[in-house]
């Protein structure tokens, strides 16, 4: 294929799935996996970002771009709601009365209001660490 090459800095831009992004942030959140959105060569001006959980006992590919998904988030994303917190919201709205269910519909709500607000707060473009410093690339957000 043209203008293919072994270095990150023939990359212009990437693409991404709105869905990989959340997900990848999702599990770096809640449970002890590394989930990250990895580019592998060649190299070419665009390409595509793919979510991949990494393995305890996995080698990375020397010369495969992990990129963490929060790299790819802007600064006021929210926090991930945590089900301890939910629970104490609506314990204390005085408008609305705990059970169980109620906390779990509650919780779930929750939870899609904070993947919408990733999905939202994808940045526009990221910086990868390269052998030859740094370089920008334009993120385009698919689905």
């Amino acid at each position: 294929m043209p203008n293919e090459s072994d270095t990150p800095r023939a990359i212009r831009s990437i693409a991404v799935t709105g869905e990989d992004v959340v997900t990848a942030a999702e599990t770096n959140r809640t449970s002890d996996r590394t989930a990250v959105l990895r580019v592998t060569p060649p190299f070419s001006g665009r390409m595509r970002a793919r979510l991949h959980v990494r393995l305890d006992d996995e080698v990375q590919e020397p010369a495969a771009i992990h990129i963490r998904p929060e790299r790819l988030l802007a600064d006021d994303t929210p926090a991930y709601p945590r089900p301890a917190e939910t629970e104490d919201e609506l314990r204390t709205d005085p408008d609305a009365e705990y059970t169980v269910e109620h906390h779990r519909e509650y919780h779930e709500a929750a939870v899609r209001e904070w993947r919408d607000a990733v999905r939202n707060s994808i940045l526009d473009s990221v910086t990868l660490e390269t052998d030859s410093g740094p370089h920008e690339i334009t993120v385009h957000v698919l689905g």
